[in-house]
């Protein structure tokens, strides 16, 4: 059997790529790559388009063909000649069943359908389908093989629950609230483009001349005759004799004030008014003339809150304590990490020993440094440590996060996975973490401090629409707080329940996502035979890594 496999990201593509949805298919075809190994061989195409020519030249020699694509089903051809599976993760209650914006492959239901069957990487995301396509509908639930890739880190990093110091180095930058000067007098701002305030020089502005009108000549004075008194008498003609006076009077009054007035002396103007005539109004000095505020362009200076910190050195850090960590994509909405953060600060503002480690899986520090630092000074002040690594951490430097962390923290709101958790439980690490989603299937109060949810209205990350269709869940924050309390008394006063609790941990991704288990699935789904001889997984690949 060959498989050709295709994923929208990369090896060249990786680092630029963190931060998009599709970026963690990019691991999941990285872990399955030895199992398929395994059964057959392996070709990994860059799209698409070289899906067919390949078909065609190993169906020539007779030899059988499966496409994997490692992309949502939207992405996914259904024209190929080339036998077609997706593999899909996917984290909400239903899967698009209907489509929007007049493309037909937004419904997933129409994509996975020509196709005949499907692998989901959980239970969950089998339920969805189903219950879309079916219940007779071929599912095969897969989750990703890693618990023979953390063999040496089980082996040199064995689980303790309270760390005595592992020092961790990162290119890229730190933010750790031991050494920020955390005040909530100085909270940071939004950076806002504001234009600059304008220099302002003095110009002189002359009065305007007021021109006087010039003087009536004899012609016009004739024009403003004969204009009223036609008007007079179209009023007459016009059947208005029942007001004669009126109007005689009205028309004779505006041809002398429009047309002779001028001519008529001044002192003889008042006493037909029956006024006394004006004395002559003394000179008017008009003050000097106010300077007018013209705009200078001046050179813009930098908003201070736009400086970020260097990203491209080798920086050195120490944890240790009571160590919580959490790998995601900060601008990932459905991980909830601002409840994650709060409430170990609210649970833990008093505990000096007690550390939260957030690795950023997002290449662009910018689009949440001064968020991350807002949220940090408002709960100030905490006697607790928060530290944010973001940059890229080497084999080495992973291996020593697993080995530094006593727990990993989950507060997400829906999980097509959650790798990084499955990650560092395979290292024997204790959870907290929701028990929803993905996480159903590995996730207990054997293994971890199940945080309590409720469901709430989502819409399909890809609907452009923005209509609810499907459900996601909501972490019960105080349930959150209390699960970091609960941890931080096993960790510190219960060693034996700690190492209970880690040994379960390891056993149930043993148990979930060993090589062999994963391959005897695979094999069964697709009727192999059985191979000849079971190839070992491949080195460490990390999914949480920028």
């Amino acid at each position: 059997m060959n498989f050709i496999l295709y994923s929208d990201v990369n090896d060249g593509s990786i680092s630029q790529s963190l931060g998009r949805p599709e970026y963690s298919y990019y691991f999941v075809l990285k872990a399955y790559r030895p199992v398929l190994e395994s059964l057959g061989r392996v070709h990994v195409v860059q799209t698409p388009g070289e899906v067919d020519r390949l078909y065609h030249e190993l169906q020539l020699t007779g030899e059988d063909c499966l496409f994997l694509s490692f992309t949502p089903p939207q992405k996914t051809p259904t024209d190929l000649d080339c036998p077609t599976l997706c593999v899909v993760a996917w984290e909400f209650d239903s899967i698009p069943h209907e489509y929007w914006d007049n493309d037909p492959h937004q419904d997933w239901s129409r994509t996975l359908g020509r196709h005949g069957r499907v692998i989901t990487l959980s239970s969950h995301t089998a339920r969805a389908v189903r219950r879309v396509l079916g219940e007779n509908f071929p599912v095969l639930v897969l989750p990703t093989p890693l618990w023979e890739r953390f063999d040496a880190v089980r082996a040199d990093y064995p689980a303790v629950p309270v760390n005595a110091g592992t020092p961790l180095q990162i290119k890229g930058c730190i933010i750790d609230s031991r050494v920020l000067g955390l005040s909530a007098d100085g909270l940071i701002a939004p950076l806002i483009e504001e234009a600059p305030q304008p220099v302002v020089e003095a110009v002189v502005v002359e009065a305007p001349v007021v021109e006087a009108a010039p003087p009536l000549t004899a012609r016009r004075r004739l024009f403003i005759a004969k204009h009223y008194l036609r008007e007079w008498y179209r009023a007459l003609v016009g059947g208005e004799w029942r007001r004669p006076l009126f109007i005689s009077k009205h028309y004779v009054r505006e041809g002398y004030r429009e047309g002779l007035r001028d001519l008529v002396p001044e002192r003889l103007r008042a006493l037909m008014a029956g006024e006394r005539a004006p004395e002559p109004a003394p000179p008017v000095e008009l003050p000097p003339p106010l300077p007018v505020p013209v705009p200078v362009p001046a050179a813009e200076a930098e908003h201070p809150q736009a400086s970020l910190p260097a990203t491209d050195q080798l920086v050195e850090l120490q944890v240790d304590g009571v160590v919580y960590v959490s790998v995601f994509n900060p601008d990932d909405g459905r991980k909830n990490w601002h409840q994650l953060i709060t409430a170990f600060c609210w649970a833990m503002r008093d505990t000096e020993d007690a550390t939260l480690v957030l690795k950023m899986t997002q290449s662009d520090l910018s689009s949440y440094y001064v968020e991350v630092l807002t949220l940090l000074s408002q709960l100030s002040p905490f006697s607790c440590r928060v530290v944010a690594l973001h940059g890229y951490l080497d084999d080495e430097q992973f291996a020593r996060l697993y080995g530094a962390a006593s727990f990993y923290v989950n507060a997400s709101r829906c999980e097509g996975l959650c790798l990084p958790l499955m990650e560092f439980m395979a290292c024997g690490k204790p959870a907290i973490a929701p028990l929803h989603t993905a996480m159903l299937d590995y996730i207990d109060e054997d293994v971890a401090f199940v945080v309590k949810s409720s469901q709430e209205p989502a819409i399909w990350p890809q609907d452009s629409r923005i209509l609810f269709r499907t459900l996601r869940h909501r972490p019960d924050w105080g349930s959150l707080k209390t699960a970091y309390q609960d941890s931080y008394r096993l960790a510190k006063e219960n060693p034996a329940g700690y190492q209970a609790m880690s040994q379960a941990a390891a056993a149930r991704m043993q148990q979930y996502s060993s090589f062999a288990s994963v391959q005897g699935r695979l094999r069964g789904f697709l009727k192999l035979p059985a191979p000849s001889a079971a190839d070992g997984p491949s080195s460490l690949a990390v999914a949480g890594n920028a």
